[in-house]
């Protein structure tokens, strides 16, 4: 018994070694053998990161477990990725790994985790997923060692976490299976047998630009019998719920080698109206179990035919209600006498030729009757619509009696009796007048709430007709916030905006007592977190031009507030297209004066921008000043100035949110008339600096009548183009700039009359009489620095010293030479006398001679005087003196 023992101790620990060490030793064979088996029989290219063999978890069975698998397709997909999982595990019998070439491997459980499957057909009807390559046939005759092959003899398989999308460039269409988990049991090593599946996904189906199931729940209990030997699986026992949709199906499915034969009907179990309510997606029809329903509803069809290339099943589908209704216990009303008959068919086997005929869906909430009609053919093609829909809604009474979604919060009267009749390709070509739509459309009290804008949008009467090319607003008044609204218009796509998601494309005709841009803000969900002290949490608004309309409105609003700016009786034409809005001619009443206005705002991208051209007509300069940040920083000396403006404005720039100018963004050129203007001394530091230090100015005195200027203003800094400013005889030329936050660089030159110096300085210049003294300025430089509010004044005499001591001494030059031409008037008569008197002829050079003399003396005089003259640089000197208030006294005097 010892021995017993002690061999099966031994064979035992042997094991347990084997077990432990053997998956070690094997790693590399097993990958090795895993990709070259794989790879030798399919048209693409596998690649994992590794594959670990374990003999513990399904024991004695061994389980090799691949991590990030990838497999690549070749042409005519090549690079493609056709399936990519985090983890396959497959388990097989260990002796499985020790075969050779000659027989496949056979693998009894596979468990893929957190795949995804990109199954695609091209134009040319190739599909990504054909890789399998063809088998080698042996001939009766011949014997060929075949490759290493592996065989499915399958007891379980599971797939987990996983997303299958299906695309079909030829037909248009998507389908993709998301959230996806199926298992099932059975074994599949034999020719007939039976698999138990179970299916839970979310179902999309989309063709062209037509949704049909938008992630529907899907669940599957399926019975299946396979029979290998036709490739036929036949649903033996089945039941699928479609959100909360029971249905239960028979029927079979056979695999050929260039199409598959569908023979499948299917219904609902019972004729409960629950279930009507259960085909609704959960999220919008909610927990039905409390739910109050009467009625019956029945969906029943079949499907029949051959799938291939070019050709789908026929089918045909019935759903039916009958005096249904049902009542939500939460929601105070229900829905009365609900009817539903409809039937979907397809009878040629042609995916376009689908048809839906929605014969009649009326229902009663209240006191309110609906009713609509309608037939859709050529479904999957170009779908060609009939419809009426005639009948009255209280929209508040459909959230008393179906639970809308919170966001919703319909409220309103509808009336609406339409007819129409479209198709899908004249819409997308806009080629209207193929469309019939005809009838008349009222809507009261409505109040909607939209997404690009802040405020919801309150209309109290709407009243539309409807014709085969446009749609007609006769009466449209609401409100917005703060801002009311009339109008009047035509819609010319209306249809397409429906459908299409396409732009509202109209013209119009808006009035309004009360426009405040405010209204128009957008809040931004992007929250700014508190991470910090003093950091506080806070939404971000913004104002945004919607983007879904194209529109032109010809605007006429008594009251525009626009920030802190009051515009009366405003007119013009506004463009919105682009999520821009384009102003042409538009004029207004502002600041006791009239404002013309035209250009672009533009809200496309994350920092709005504009460009605008105004004209501002006799407007008030002290409230332009006080409202207008772009005064204040292009033109600060306004605050002081009383009386009216003119002026032409070109700016372009970016803005805030609040579609406010960023004035650090912001260049342009300002051309400006003063009308009327008076200085207020007490408003400008830079005047009563000037007033202190130049007190003969007396600027308070000056009048700024029809003065003309012209700035230019980038990067934050302001060039004025130089210009003259005149107050009886004193001339001031200005020349310089500033920068936004109001640092002066100004340089004014001063062309200064003499007589202004005072008797005590023009008594310094006896040479000079009163006439001369009159024509005579004196130019005085000052330099303006620092900011406007401590102003820094310079003066600079050098320029004027040098110029008043040369004009001192033109005059003095001149003065000699006319008394040197006095002289020469004397001796020439004295020389006529003589000549007169004298019977003698004198000669004419002697004449000469003498001017000559006259006229060299005189030269000699002059440059005499200057040296004897040299005190008059003394005397302009002082000059300065006396004007700048320090009259300094020559020396020796």
């Amino acid at each position: 018994m010892k021995k017993v023992l002690k061999i099966l101790s031994v064979s035992l620990l042997t094991l347990l070694a084997l077990v432990i060490v053997l998956p070690a030793l094997l790693k590399g064979k097993v990958e090795a053998t895993l990709k070259n088996t794989i790879n030798k029989n399919i048209n693409a290219t596998l690649d994992f990161d590794s594959a670990t063999l374990s003999l513990l978890k399904h024991f004695p069975n061994a389980t090799v477990e691949v991590k990030n698998s990838v497999l690549v397709n070749q042409l005519p997909f090549e690079g493609d990725t056709l399936f990519a999982a985090e983890t396959v595990a497959l388990t097989l019998a260990l002796h499985e790994l020790f075969k050779g070439g000659k027989d496949p491997i056979r693998i009894q459980r596979v468990q893929v985790d957190r795949a995804k499957l990109h199954l695609k057909t091209d134009e040319t009807q190739n599909t990504n997923y054909a890789i399998a390559k063809q088998s080698d046939r042996a001939d009766s005759t011949t014997k060929e060692k075949k490759s290493t092959q592996v065989a499915l003899a399958l007891e379980s398989y599971a797939i987990t976490n996983t997303e299958i999308r299906y695309e079909d460039t030829t037909s248009g269409m998507r389908l993709a299976l998301s959230e996806v988990h199926h298992s099932g049991t059975g074994d599949l090593s034999l020719e007939k047998s039976e698999l138990n599946t179970t299916t839970q996904a979310l179902v999309s189906l989309a063709v062209d630009s037509t949704t049909y199931l938008n992630a529907q729940r899907l669940a599957l209990d399926a019975r299946v019998g396979i029979d290998f030997t036709k490739n036929r699986y036949t649903f033996l026992e089945n039941k699928a719920l479609i959100n909360q949709l029971p249905l239960v199906f028979e029927g079979f499915v056979q695999v050929n080698e260039d199409h598959q034969n569908v023979d499948i009907t299917f219904k609902t179990p019972s004729s409960a109206f629950k279930h009507f309510l259960g085909a609704i997606p959960e999220a919008y029809s909610k927990s039905l179990e409390a739910v109050q329903t009467a009625g019956t509803f029945e969906v029943d069809g079949h499907l029949k035919g051959v799938i291939n290339a070019e050709r789908i099943p026929t089918f045909h589908i019935n759903i039916d209600a009958e005096n249904a209704s049902f009542h939500y216990p939460e929601l105070t009303n229900s829905v009365q006498n609900l009817s539903l008959h409809a039937e979907i068919d397809n009878t040629t086997g042609l995916a376009e030729d689908t048809a839906i005929d929605l014969k009649k869906l009326s229902f009663t909430i209240d006191q309110d009757t609906f009713t609509l009609r309608s037939h859709i053919t050529e479904l999957l093609g170009n779908p060609k619509v009939n419809a009426h829909i005639n009948g009255t809604v209280n929209l508040a009474n459909l959230a008393q009696a179906y639970p809308l979604p919170s966001a919703a919060n319909l409220k309103g009267l509808l009336k609406a009796d339409i007819t129409t009749a479209f198709d899908q390709e004249s819409i997308e070509k806009k080629q209207y007048q193929r469309t019939k739509t005809r009838g008349n459309l009222t809507l009261t009290e409505f109040e909607y709430p939209v997404a690009a804008l802040k405020q919801p949008i309150h209309i109290d009467v709407a009243n539309l007709t409807f014709t085969p090319q446009t749609a007609s607003i006769n009466t449209l008044k609401g409100k917005m916030g703060a801002t009311d609204f009339s109008a009047t218009g035509t819609l010319n796509n209306l249809l397409g905006c429906i459908f299409n998601d396409e732009k509202i494309e109209g013209r119009f005709k808006v009035n309004s007592n009360t426009v405040v841009l405010d209204d128009f803000k957008k809040e931004d969900n992007a929250k700014v977190i508190a991470t910090k002290p003093n950091t506080s949490t806070a939404s971000e608004e913004k104002i945004k031009i919607p983007a879904f309309l194209d529109c032109t409105l010809h605007v006429t609003a008594r009251n525009l507030i626009y920030d802190n700016l009051s515009l009366k009786n405003v007119t013009g034409t506004l463009h919105l297209k682009d999520e821009t809005a384009t102003l042409d001619n538009v004029t207004s009443d502002l600041f006791g004066g009239t404002l013309g206005l035209s250009g672009t705002v533009s809200t496309q991208k994350e920092i709005p921008t504009f460009s605008l051209d105004l004209k501002m007509n006799r407007c008030n300069i002290s409230e332009s000043f006080a409202s207008l940040d772009l005064f204040k920083v292009v033109a600060p000396l306004t605050q002081a100035l009383q009386g009216q403006l003119n002026s032409d404005i070109a700016i372009t720039g970016n803005l805030k949110d609040d579609l406010i100018p960023n004035l650090a963004t912001i260049s342009g050129d300002w051309k400006a008339q003063l009308v009327s203007a008076q200085i207020d001394t007490k408003n400008a530091p830079l005047v009563s600096t000037l007033n202190h230090q130049l007190p003969f100015l007396h600027l308070e005195d000056w009048s700024f009548n029809d003065l003309k200027t012209s700035v230019r203003f980038t990067d934050g800094a302001v060039t004025i183009q130089p210009f003259t400013l005149t107050h009886k005889d004193i001339a001031i030329e200005v020349a310089g700039g500033h920068t936004f936050d109001q640092q002066l660089h100004y340089t004014t030159t001063l062309q200064l009359p003499a007589h202004y110096l005072g008797k005590e300085v023009t008594q310094r210049l006896p040479q000079v009489d009163e006439n001369t003294l009159k024509a005579l300025t004196l130019p005085v430089i000052v330099k303006i620095e620092g900011s406007y509010t401590q102003p820094i004044v310079r003066t600079d005499l050098t320029t004027g010293m040098s110029q008043l001591t040369t004009q001192l001494i033109e005059l003095q030059a001149q003065k000699l030479v006319r008394q040197g031409r006095d002289k020469a008037k004397d001796l020439l008569s004295a020389v006529v006398q003589k000549k007169s008197t004298d019977s003698s002829t004198t000669n004419t050079s002697e004449l000469e001679a003498t001017l000559g003399r006259l006229l060299h003396n005189t030269s000699e005089d002059t440059v005499t005087s200057k040296r004897k003259e040299d005190p008059i640089i003394k005397t302009a000197r002082s000059i300065f003196g006396g004007l700048l208030g320090t009259d300094k006294k020559d020396e020796g005097q």
